[in-house]
């Protein structure tokens, strides 16, 4: 199966389990929250019986009856009130401060992460109104969805009358914002699970990216190995024809002739080294094998030179070019060849892409550090997506109807590559259907 085919299918089946994943995160993280919350429940509920058992059993304080009687007393085997019988209250032995310090302790000793918490203390015999209370505690009470309220009954303390009776006083705990707390407590677990889904996510894309990758680069490599047998086949093809042309009776005995399909064989065999010499030069800039021979040069001088290789193609297609040599500084110290090839690409580009006779500018200018060339043609232009992509080893941008521009799309990677490896720039600006700019910029040579 090929990779066009198994592609979506592999996709799909790395977006469906990455999906899974997430779910079985999110379900996760769920659970953990809920164990969490007991937990943390459980405790709190455990630091409020240390402290509740340790109100009732400390003896500490004295504790005496109450003394205070609603109504008089007949000591002569008369009933005493049942509240009367009751030891003092909590908030009679303790301060405020004191039941806090033992609240905090427990905490502590808990390891309860609670920053802050709100206490009452109730006395079941008046019901309406509290013994003792935090500075916040009423507020708190009313926020019943975000906090979590503990209600503990105290026993009476173990040596007095009233041990055996029912609990009448009881400890309420708020804990504001306890699930915030829990979520708190639960940060290095979530930042776990986030940064191993985020670890699986990133890997699938990377996945994703190489195989389409693969694919674009399939595809441009088989667009490559077409391009290539066609420019082979033509020259092979005339040449085969031009031998058995000299093997023609009429041509042996026409000099004219023998020169003329001797001249065709010779410039095809020059095109053909011409590609040869393309390919062979590309692999070594993918080897890095590029070596450049250095020397001052007159960049106007190197122009004209590319130029006049272009003349008789000109008149055949009836095009022109025009040359403004507006830089007054153009010494550059830069590889003569590989500098001639690269503006060779430009003009040849500019031709090849132009829709019927190229009309072609070059200007150059200078500046402090730079010898400029830009390079206009009025001719097909390019969309957004090739003038990102232009300088990508093997890619051809689309020619629309023009169907016999020809070439391995190596030319303008190679002019990219010339102009890195002589710390220059190269900008493009291209319109569909309107042209294209190139701006060259090349250091100058420094002044001896």
């Amino acid at each position: 199966m090929s990779l066009k085919k198994i592609l979506p299918l592999i996709i799909a089946l790395i977006t469906i389990s990455l999906i899974g994943i997430i779910y079985m995160q999110y379900n996760r993280i769920q659970n953990l929250l809920i164990v969490k919350e007991e937990q943390l429940y459980e405790k709190v509920a455990k630091a409020i019986d240390m402290v509740g058992k340790d109100l009732s059993e400390n003896s500490s304080r004295s504790l005496t009856l109450r003394q205070r009687r609603k109504s008089s007393l007949n000591l002569n085997n008369q009933l005493v009130p049942v509240e009367l019988m009751q030891p003092a209250l909590i908030s009679e032995r303790y301060t405020q401060f004191e039941i806090k310090e033992k609240l905090d302790l427990a905490f502590k000793t808990l390891k309860i992460p609670a920053q802050s918490y709100e206490f009452a203390i109730t006395n079941n015999l008046n019901l309406m109104s509290y013994e003792m209370q935090s500075p916040g505690f009423l507020a708190a009470m009313q926020d019943t969805l975000s906090n979590i309220i503990w209600n503990y009954p105290l026993e009476p303390p173990a040596g007095t009358w009233a041990e055996d009776l029912a609990p009448y006083e009881n400890i309420i705990l708020i804990i504001p914002d306890f699930r915030k707390l829990v979520v708190q407590q639960s940060y290095s677990e979530f930042l776990g699970a986030i940064i191993f889904t985020l670890f699986i996510m990133f890997a699938f894309f990377i996945t994703v990216r190489t195989m389409l990758n693969q694919k674009k680069l399939s595809e441009i490599k088989t667009d490559f190995i077409n391009n290539m047998t066609h420019e082979f086949k033509t020259p092979l093809a005339t040449i085969s024809l031009a031998v058995d042309a000299l093997n023609n009776e009429r041509v042996l005995g026409d000099p004219g002739k023998l020169q003329y399909f001797r001249g065709i064989i010779k410039e095809e065999n020059k095109r053909m080294n011409k590609h040869v010499e393309t390919i062979l030069q590309a692999a070594a800039l993918e080897k890095q094998e590029l070596t450049l021979n250095k020397k001052k040069c007159s960049g106007h001088e190197l122009i004209r030179h590319s130029l006049s290789n272009y003349t008789l193609v000109l008149q055949e297609k009836q095009g022109q070019v025009q040359l403004h040599t507006n830089a007054r500084h153009d010494e550059i110290f830069v590889d003569e060849q590989h500098f001639t090839n690269l503006i060779n690409n430009l003009i040849d580009n500019a031709i090849k892409y132009s829709k019927d006779a190229p009309q072609i500018t070059v200007t150059t200018h200078s500046t402090n550090k730079f010898f400029c060339i830009r390079v206009d043609d009025k001719g097909i232009g390019m969309s957004r997506e090739s003038v990102k992509r232009i300088f990508e080893k093997f890619y051809r941008a689309h020619t629309g109807n023009i169907h016999n521009v020809k070439g391995f799309g190596l030319g303008m990677s190679y002019v990219k590559t010339i102009i890195d490896a002589h710390k220059g720039r190269i900008k493009v600006d291209s319109t569909l259907g309107k042209g294209s700019s190139f701006v060259v910029e090349v250091p100058l040579a420094k002044k001896d």
